[in-house]
């Protein structure tokens, strides 16, 4: 597989036009940060992709990491690259400047973290995982949490983990057993907990696992829950590692993907309890996990976008290449002229496009909430448009990366399932990207519970205005035609969805991934329309970058013919509801085998 190369223009147009980030930046002061400081800094990312990530994503794939003598040993060169990471100032990059980061913007840090997924996803997960205990943290701990734990974690010299799932308790968060016991100013934990992303490791001087655990006296269910930091070493008077806690790796998965990132079994006080400090309030600490969680949640559709964009650089390139019979003149023909390879291209084109706008676009929602913090009314409207997003996010842009992962293997044809071509890893380490941080389903119950029928749709309702600001700036210009009818169409469906969910609540179990895929193709399109106008308009001001708009304008009107169009299918899913699903009995399921 060829070196991943960052498509600086595409991030570029999304960033300077489709977001005008510049605008942003000068409405709130920003007066050092603009698109160009973003380019420079990108750069900067790919460099260090280039020079430590690239070759070790595919020796992390053949050397994973090991429990040996109780300590997990990541994958030869890791730890060296993740030192340079830290020197490099990468950890510290949106962090808060009062804990020593950088207080860039967190679009900036969505923008590199797709370079670093696309480059090493397994060495990209433990920096991410680690900006979401720094969130946790700072929204939600004590003073003094924040100043024995923060500075350390924002620097990158410590990382982090979330701790939630349990043998018997995977999503049904209700039945965790894990303990937390009082004593004196902390706790004592007890129990253990299953696929710990990164739970244990050398590369770091420390690690900070946040632990969702149960008081002696807390009510049952998920309403029983307190979160808690739990340090691999504990913290001394200075601030350094000290003795080392009583919790520790008893065992790793063998995956099908993400080789280089330990998966761990981690068990809690098998001797005298691992000291914890509690985050916030007794009971709340799903509450808190929340914001750790959402983080992780956007950062995986940002890992889809990564994996998929790396996936269509790889199948260009053997396209590219690849000789395969000969013309009537007997000259040799290359796959790339093939017509159902250009479909597939297209698709990998189109849809990566399509899926960076959205994340990035859901990336600087996070920075218009945080510009308006002191405004308790724009902060919430903010806060509910990333709520809304996030599950969109999190899985549309998976669910695609297998289409896409898939079609760069069938490019490839016979080669591509040969592990040497890379794309055979590609498709295994995508895999896992529609599950953690919750499933498909999970994050479909979200946006259709949680995120629509509790607000009666107002946010769907407010997506919807602004989708039709833009049908109406297509409908005047021209050239614009297939995407104009095409979003209209799926607006429609857009609406018809909600108004039959609302009348309807009762299947929104049954066709909950349905609506959500439908937002996805729908939110796609009303970026790649937008980007379609911002393109057409460039152009008639005679830009120097023509080939790349008009490219962009291929590319926007094939999103529109081959994936907007999906929404009707997902309405058409969504209407006919739940019953055909729920009507055979149990037993009738093994009718085909009795």
């Amino acid at each position: 597989m060829s070196v991943y190369r960052h498509p600086y223009k595409e991030a570029d147009f999304v960033v300077r036009h489709l977001l005008a980030f510049d605008d942003f930046c000068r409405d709130n002061t920003l007066d050092d940060l603009n698109s160009d400081f973003c380019q420079l800094i990108l750069k900067e990312a790919e460099k260090f992709a280039a020079h430590y990530l690239v070759e070790q994503n595919r020796q992390g794939d053949q050397q994973p990491a090991q429990l040996i003598a109780g300590k997990v040993i990541e994958t030869p060169g890791f730890s060296s690259s993740y030192r340079a990471f830290i020197e490099q100032g990468w950890p510290s990059l949106s962090a808060s400047e009062q804990y020593g980061g950088q207080g860039l913007p967190n679009l900036l840090a969505v923008a590199c973290n797709e370079i670093w997924q696309s480059a090493n996803l397994s060495f990209s997960l433990c920096p991410l995982l680690g900006q979401g205990a720094i969130t946790a943290i700072e929204r939600h701990g004590s003073t003094a949490l924040k100043q024995r734990f923060l500075q350390k974690l924002v620097s990158g010299e410590w990382t982090g983990t979330m701790n939630l799932t349990e043998a018997s308790a995977g999503s049904d968060l209700a039945a965790i057993k894990t303990r937390a016991v009082p004593e004196d100013d902390h706790y004592k934990i007890f129990g253990q907990k299953i696929f710990i992303t990164w739970g244990d490791h050398q590369m770091s001087d420390n690690i900070i696992h946040l632990v969702l655990a149960r008081l002696p006296d807390a009510p049952p269910g998920v309403k029983g829950l307190s979160l808690f930091v739990v340090p691999k070493y504990l913290v001394d008077e200075q601030g350094e590692p000290g003795i080392e806690n009583d919790l520790r790796c008893i065992s790793l998965e063998h995956k099908l993907g993400i080789h280089a990132s330990p998966t761990c079994v981690m068990s809690y006080g098998d001797e005298n309890g691992a000291i914890g400090y509690i985050i916030g309030e007794n009971n709340y600490g799903l509450h808190y996990m929340f914001s750790m969680m959402n983080h992780a949640r956007q950062g995986v559709g940002v890992q889809g976008l990564g994996v998929s964009e790396r996936a269509y650089q790889a199948a260009l390139e053997y396209a590219g290449n690849r000789i395969q019979g000969t013309d009537r003149a007997g000259n040799s023909l290359r796959i790339i002229e093939f017509g159902d390879v250009r479909r597939m291209l297209m698709l990998l084109k189109s849809a990566t496009e399509a899926m960076r706008a959205l994340c990035y676009y859901a990336g600087l929602e996070t920075d218009k909430k945080n510009a308006v913090a002191d405004n308790t009314e724009q902060s919430s409207q903010c806060a509910a448009r990333i709520d809304f997003l996030t599950p969109i996010v999190k899985g549309w842009c998976t669910e695609l990366t297998q289409e896409l992962v898939s079609l760069a293997m069938q490019i490839h044809g016979g080669a591509g399932y040969i592990e040497e071509a890379g794309v055979a890893q590609l498709v295994r380490d995508a895999r896992i990207l529609t599950i953690y941080e919750g499933t498909t389903g999970i994050q479909a119950l979200d946006l259709v519970k949680r995120k629509t029928l509790l607000d009666d749709g107002a946010q769907a309702k407010l997506m919807f205005a602004e989708i039709e600001q833009t049908l109406a700036q297509l409908r005047e210009s021209p050239g614009c035609d297939v995407m104009y009818h095409n979003l209209n169409t799926a607006l429609a469906d857009g609406r018809a969805a909600l108004s039959w969910l609302q009348a309807n609540p009762g299947e929104s179990s049954c066709v909950a991934v349905y609506y959500l895929q439908m937002w996805g193709y729908l939110t796609g399109g009303w970026l790649m329309a937008k980007s379609q106008l911002i393109a057409s308009t460039l152009l008639a001001n005679e830009s120097p970058d023509s080939d790349y708009l008009q490219a962009k304008l291929v590319t926007t009107q094939f999103y529109a013919e081959h994936f907007l169009v999906r929404t009707s299918t997902c309405l058409a899913s969504i209407k006919a509801g739940g019953d055909t699903m729920m009507s055979l009995s149990e037993q009738q399921f093994f009718s085909h085998v009795n």
